[in-house]
């Protein structure tokens, strides 16, 4: 695959193809998202960009066979939460405020002005390695992303 990458790169510094042309076949010798020759190698995988936010509960193991026990299965596609940061900027000012106060009195301090569809990427970012779990003889908790 590196011999044809080089060829299409050669035809273009060449000016027998454009830029267009040398995109295009270069996006069929190495379809998007798939990582670069040698890559493997070099222990340099990236790691996917997560698709959904999971929460998931279910009994524990000595409420495993309950009846009355409850499951949750919750999977929020990213680009929904993408969506809510973006509609966090039509809030007014007002409404915001009243949002603020009603957090702090929790003991949350957190501005939601700080919401920015701006820092969408490196929340995702962040996102990618969360993971938390919690266990108890009653419940099994768990809010990763995949």
């Amino acid at each position: 695959m590196f011999e044809n990458r080089k060829k299409i790169l050669e035809m273009l510094a060449d000016n027998r193809i454009n830029a267009d042309e040398a995109y295009r076949l270069l996006s069929v010798v190495e379809p998007e998202g798939s990582a670069p020759e040698g890559a493997a190698e070099a222990g340099t995988t990236a790691k996917p960009r997560p698709k959904y936010l999971r929460v998931t509960v279910r009994p524990g193991p000595q409420h495993e066979h309950d009846d009355d026990a409850e499951l949750v299965n919750i999977r929020v596609p990213m680009s929904l939460i993408g969506s809510g940061i973006k509609l966090t900027s039509l809030i007014p000012d007002e409404a915001r405020a009243k949002v603020n106060e009603a957090l702090r009195e929790k003991g949350i301090d957190f501005d939601m002005r700080n919401l920015k569809p701006e820092g969408l990427e490196e929340i995702i970012e962040t996102l990618s390695e969360l993971e938390v779990n919690v266990a108890s003889a009653k419940e099994v908790v768990k809010v990763f992303v995949e």
